[in-house]
């Protein structure tokens, strides 16, 4: 009897949530913007437990394949492992299928892996919350997405924020939207501008947040021709010009 290929990356490798542990808490932002030229993604880089400091360097931007880009909130091992899993997953599924997963179906496997991480996420460890930029190749159309801890995905006016203090800044993304224009329609320049000085509100109201002083958000943008991380002297000196 010929075994059956295992049907799922998940199958493969029996990947199921780890037994919860100690209590570990994650603030950040995190910003997934539309721009003219597709997407931009933002993160803040500090890293805490609780009301202590732990890290200002920490590498929130996760890059899921060439199309598709995530920015993490929750627990950031957790985060990271899940992110680690998914990229993983989409290339199992292309050298089983010999051919790349569709946008439709990565989304889809972002919001499988939240669903099976919901039990951690309701004892308050292991939270992750992602919000993703991606470009579907096929269609050509960029899209932003964030999502609940039950893995349910939303998609609303060009932007997606997550992340403790994407709460004091929600409402001003909007009204950059009714005052600017559409995300969409504005050039990267501008969008990265707003981004970075969101990060600077956020961080100003949300202890949790680095914002662009103590360390520089990391910054990448999705394009047609794939994702590409902004240079620290690009960031730098969008940065210089808001202070």
């Amino acid at each position: 009897m010929i075994a059956q290929p295992s049907k799922t990356f998940a199958d493969l490798v029996s990947w199921t949530p780890p037994t919860a542990g100690a209590e570990e808490v994650h603030g950040t932002t995190v910003l997934a913007l539309r721009c003219a030229e597709g997407a931009i993604v933002l993160a803040d880089r500090r890293a805490t437990m609780g009301n202590l400091i732990m890290y200002e360097k920490a590498e929130k931007i996760e890059v899921l394949d060439p199309w598709t880009v995530t920015a993490i909130s929750g627990a950031y091992a957790r985060s990271l492992e899940i992110c680690r899993f998914l990229r993983h997953s989409f290339k199992y599924y292309e050298r089983l299928t010999l051919q790349e997963m569709s946008t439709e179906g990565k989304l889809m496997e972002i919001s499988r892996a939240l669903a099976g991480n919901q039990g951690q996420a309701m004892q308050g460890v292991g939270m992750f919350l992602p919000v993703a930029a991606a470009y579907d190749q096929k269609k050509k159309t960029f899209g932003v997405y964030f999502f609940d801890a039950a893995g349910a995905r939303f998609q609303e006016g060009g932007f997606a924020c997550a992340g403790s203090g994407s709460e004091r800044i929600r409402g001003v993304l909007e009204y950059i939207r009714l005052d600017k224009g559409p995300w969409e329609d504005r050039p990267q320049k501008d969008v990265l501008a707003d981004g970075l000085r969101l990060l600077d509100i956020a961080s100003s109201l949300d202890s949790a947040t680095g914002g662009i002083r103590s360390a520089l958000p990391i910054a990448y943008t999705l394009t047609a021709e794939g994702c590409t991380r902004l240079t620290e002297k690009a960031v730098n000196s969008a940065a210089a010009a808001l202070k």
